[in-house]
């Protein structure tokens, strides 16, 4: 029996702080519902995590990105649809205008609403979506991926001779003013093709964004994510042998007393 040294004690003590560290490190992961709340819990995991959670940041700017490239289309459409409809009206008017019962004063009025039309489309082709110009032709560059690559829409271009010029050059009575309009009606359809076919491809990156970035989340949440009834065993565990631990040291620090008895 010695005095000086308590090697119970010293255990005890040694033995204690442990299953204290333990009990806080549990109680932090319960806390904050990670597994890892500092580096050394899981180094690599973290690293790993770092590194998706950086990824799922830029899906989610990509998906921004689409959003936009999605409302500039859809805006492209609706444009389009509405010069459907004028050059719709347009053949109507070139067609009554071809009716030999009216007269050349009927015909005007027919040519009035024709030019008001033709100013209308030819408006329309210098529309802008946020500064960028609808129909000057130039394919829009769309981010489809994390890593920053692009696609290029298909390109609109309403004011080429397809459409706006050819029509311009045309009045309600010009003789094949009914064929230049069907031409330009069916230019108009092709671009309308492009633009639905650009919004199906919008859409299809999108899930595919939305579809990475729930796997991603997935495999962060297995690297950090708390299993909440497993810790919260482990919790009562440590608990346990913290109380455990601190009674055991108190009677620990008691053993040295019975030297006295010895010297009695």
């Amino acid at each position: 029996m010695v005095i000086n040294t308590n090697i119970g004690a010293i255990r005890g003590s040694r033995m204690l702080r442990e299953s204290n560290t333990q009990l806080n490190t549990s109680l932090a992961r319960l806390a904050s519902g990670s597994k890892i709340v500092s580096p050394q819990d899981d180094a690599a995991g973290l690293a790993v995590a770092a590194k998706f959670d950086a990824q799922i940041s830029r899906n989610t700017s990509v998906g921004n990105n689409l959003s936009s490239a999605l409302s500039y289309s859809q805006t492209q459409d609706g444009f389009l649809q509405k010069i459907g409809r004028a050059l719709d009206r347009m053949s109507e008017l070139a067609t009554l205008a071809l009716d030999a019962t009216k007269t050349a004063s009927d015909k005007e009025y027919y040519n009035t609403e024709f030019t008001d039309l033709k100013i209308y489309i030819s408006d329309i082709g210098t529309k802008d979506f946020n500064g960028v110009s609808l129909f000057n032709g130039t394919g829009l560059d769309v981010t489809k991926d994390s890593d920053g690559n692009t696609w290029s829409l298909n390109a609109q271009n309403i004011n080429g001779s397809d459409v706006t010029t050819v029509v311009g050059t045309f009045t309600a009575t010009t003789a094949d003013a009914v064929d230049t309009l069907k031409t330009s009606i069916e230019a108009v359809a092709n671009h309308r093709a492009k633009v639905g076919a650009n919004i199906q491809r919008i859409s299809f990156t999108q899930e595919q964004v939305d579809i990475l970035n729930e796997n991603l989340s997935a495999s962060v949440s297995r690297i950090k994510d708390v299993d909440v009834a497993q810790e919260s065993t482990r919790y009562a565990r440590y608990q346990i042998l913290v109380q455990s631990g601190t009674s055991m040291l108190a009677q620990a620090n008691l053993l040295p007393q019975n030297v006295l008895r010895l010297l009695q």
